[in-house]
């Protein structure tokens, strides 16, 4: 089917500009706190605060920068069910006690995948109850906005699809759909709520039919209409909402800024381009490279672990395009040698450092995926892997500043940001590629000033890599 098909006989998007939008969050004084389940969500937005720490002090510092939105990146998509329900209570707990000490009404927001991948509703539950415990006032429906119009996930008539080549194909047909983790049978978002919502070990499973659908056509009518399906949700009732346009989200936006003025409040799980929509922000161009504030050092470092076949693609485009001073490889065998390990890897980074001082250098995991004899060894290797590529990053920022970071997989990204290069709070300045790729730049810690790119999931084409990389470097 194609889009074409899809949106045939519905009206066209009703118009509404960020800055009216914009305008109408300003007035109410709210802060949306994004708990992010993995790096790519501040692909979408610019000028704001991220943290990779989530202390009261962190919180306070990100509400106080006087942007609509705080990311806190959590990374729950790459935990297991506890530590992600604990992850959640402590950034919220976190989050009202530096609203209370500030004085600012904030509101939340659960980041999660546009393919509908993540802890679902276990995320949703555990701010709601954390709120409740904490005295909060809790939210009154869960808004379902998996949408991301921009890279072709869009949902019409409460069915979510995968547009990609002209075809739109519901997401419960697609290979996300068979994650191992987070694996699906529904496209139908009402049946998808009630399958994810059957064996979370939470409330009782949510009937199909007691999850409330707001469509195209009502969005398409305008704000009001909108709020008037909205109004009949309460006692934590979970809405699935329509989008194929930017413009939908911002009515849905409208929409829920007339209800806060009657007390209505939400909670939300949503696709990476809600938060953009929802306070208004415009979409930025592409950053370029004298927007880009890198240092005077000579080299960049691009960091690449992802194992998928587009990165390796990727890799190869950027070896085979621009000119690099070093490429050197991580062997996973030496890394799971306790003999071989420690060596390795000083080696690794002695010729990282020496090649920053020439060019741009790229390290890489092997690019043979190395697997144990069940889940729990595999994991076991990957946690290995990715420790390793930390302590390189960390043995490079620790001799020298490169001109740029630049990291390739999400964990990856995650880990280089947080651990690697000891990220605690940083400012997204805005993308590198259109809605899918995101320059941070640090405000303290071993990498303050070093521009640091978060290029996790699979995004892009087998060119993205290479245009990134000479957007950041002295020598394009």
């Amino acid at each position: 089917m194609t889009l074409g098909d899809l949106l045939d006989g519905l009206p066209a998007p009703h118009p509404v500009e960020a800055a009216a939008v914009a305008e109408r969050v300003a007035a109410s004084g709210r802060v949306l706190v994004v708990l992010d389940d993995d790096p790519t969500g501040t692909q979408s937005v610019h000028g704001v605060p991220v943290l990779t720490s989530w202390a009261e002090d962190d919180l306070a510092w990100g509400l106080q920068q006087g942007a609509p939105c705080v990311y806190v990146l959590t990374n729950t998509r790459a935990l297991g069910p506890d530590d992600a329900a604990r992850t959640n209570r402590e950034v919220v707990t976190a989050g009202v006690a530096a609203a209370r000490r500030l004085g600012v009404d904030v509101g939340f927001v659960s980041r999660g995948d546009s393919t509908l991948r993540g802890h679902f509703p276990l995320e949703t539950d555990t701010i709601t109850a954390t709120l409740r415990e904490l005295g909060e006032p809790v939210p009154d429906a869960v808004l379902l906005v998996p949408a991301f119009p921009d890279a072709g996930r869009i949902t019409v008539g409460a069915v979510h699809h995968w547009c990609t080549g002209g075809t739109c194909t519901p997401v419960g047909e697609t290979e996300f759909a068979r994650d191992a983790t987070f694996g699906f049978t529904s496209s139908d978002l009402r049946d998808w709520v009630a399958e994810k919502s059957a064996p979370s070990g939470g409330p009782a499973p949510v009937a199909r039919e007691d999850v409330l659908a707001l469509t195209l056509a009502d969005l398409r009518r305008g704000p009001e209409a909108a709020a008037a399906v909205l109004r009949g949700a309460r006692d934590g009732r979970v809405v699935v909402v329509d989008a194929a346009d930017e413009r939908d989200l911002r009515v849905l936006a409208l929409a829920e800024e007339l209800l806060a003025g009657e007390g209505q409040r939400f909670l939300h799980r949503v696709g990476p381009p809600f938060v953009r929509a929802r306070v208004g922000m415009e979409e930025r161009a592409p950053l370029t490279r004298e927007e880009v504030p890198t240092g005077d050092a000579r080299g960049g470092l691009v960091v690449v672990g992802s194992h998928v076949g587009l990165t390796t693609r990727q890799l190869e485009q950027l070896r085979g395009g621009h000119r690099l001073a070093d490429q050197v490889e991580v062997e996973v065998a030496a890394v799971l040698d306790a003999d071989r390990r420690e060596q390795h890897l000083a080696a690794v980074v002695d010729r990282l450092v020496a090649a920053l001082a020439a060019g741009d250098v790229v390290v890489s995991t092997s690019r043979v995926l190395t697997t144990g004899g069940d889940a729990a060894a595999s994991l076991d290797i990957a946690v290995a892997v990715s420790r390793a590529v930390v302590e390189v990053v960390q043995g490079v920022v620790a001799r020298t500043a490169p001109r740029f970071v630049v990291a390739k997989g999400g964990i990856t990204s995650s880990d280089v940001a947080r651990y690697g290069l000891g990220i605690r709070r940083a400012v997204v300045r805005g993308p590198l590629l259109p809605g899918l790729v995101s320059l941070w730049e640090p405000v303290e810690g071993p990498a303050a000033g070093v521009p640091y790119v978060v290029f996790a999931g699979n995004v892009g084409d087998d060119a993205s890599l290479l245009a990134v990389v000479r957007t950041l470097s002295a020598t394009p």
